[in-house]
């Protein structure tokens, strides 16, 4: 298999399938191409992937594109990987987080893009973006009652990988999420998910780069 990714720095797209590969403790192939920021394609890409955009697996003759249909189908050809719960309630309720991330929080995306060479610093977040993270909040604090933790379904999941990327947006811009409803929880589960061992490879190999 191959994974074409785009530049590790900022990425967020590239991040999340790359993670649960990692998951799938299968071997793989990484292109990485190098983007201009604020550009999603390059000519490069486009030899690999039919949207032209980063990410895209490769597997044999199939190509899938897309962060979301990558993670789908690496649940569905890895199922020992177990990157969805068993539990069919869990299982659905992660799908609707990653869907809700995958296609909404255009304000903290734009706003607050990845930058993972960049060091912490304060962003005073339009109103928009504050009520992007007031929602993450609710969203991370509902998931982590009902499955228990330490992750949003119990064990790492995919929708966990669709949240990394948040994580770092949050400690990129020091957004402390006790200013946005939060107990405790949603801060502890950030953290934890910039503590992963894959991450923390991503993250080594970016500033590496």
């Amino acid at each position: 298999m191959e994974l074409v990714i785009g530049t590790k720095r900022w990425s967020s797209w590239s991040l999340r399938p790359w993670l649960a590969l990692k998951r799938t403790g299968q071997s793989f192939k990484e292109i990485e191409i190098e983007l201009r920021r604020g550009d999603a394609t390059t000519h490069d890409i486009a030899a690999h992937s039919p949207s032209k955009l980063a990410p895209a697996l490769r597997d044999g003759d199939l190509v899938v594109w897309d962060s979301l249909a990558i993670c789908e189908y690496l649940a569905e050809k890895f199922p020992e990987a177990k990157l969805w719960p068993a539990d069919p309630a869990l299982r659905a309720l992660g799908r609707s987080a990653s869907a809700e991330m995958h296609s909404g929080f255009q304000s903290l995306r734009g706003e607050c893009p990845m930058a993972l060479d960049e060091a912490p610093r304060k962003l005073d977040i339009s109103e928009a973006t504050q009520k992007d993270v007031r929602k993450i909040v609710e969203r991370w604090n509902q998931l982590l009652k009902r499955s228990g933790g330490p992750f949003l379904l119990g064990e790492w999941s995919i929708a966990d990988a669709f949240f990394t990327p948040v994580a770092t947006r949050f400690r990129t811009y020091a957004i402390h999420l006790s200013d946005y409803g939060d107990a405790g929880a949603a801060g502890a589960y950030a953290e934890r998910l910039l503590e992963t061992p894959e991450f923390l490879e991503w993250e080594s190999a970016s500033r590496a780069g």
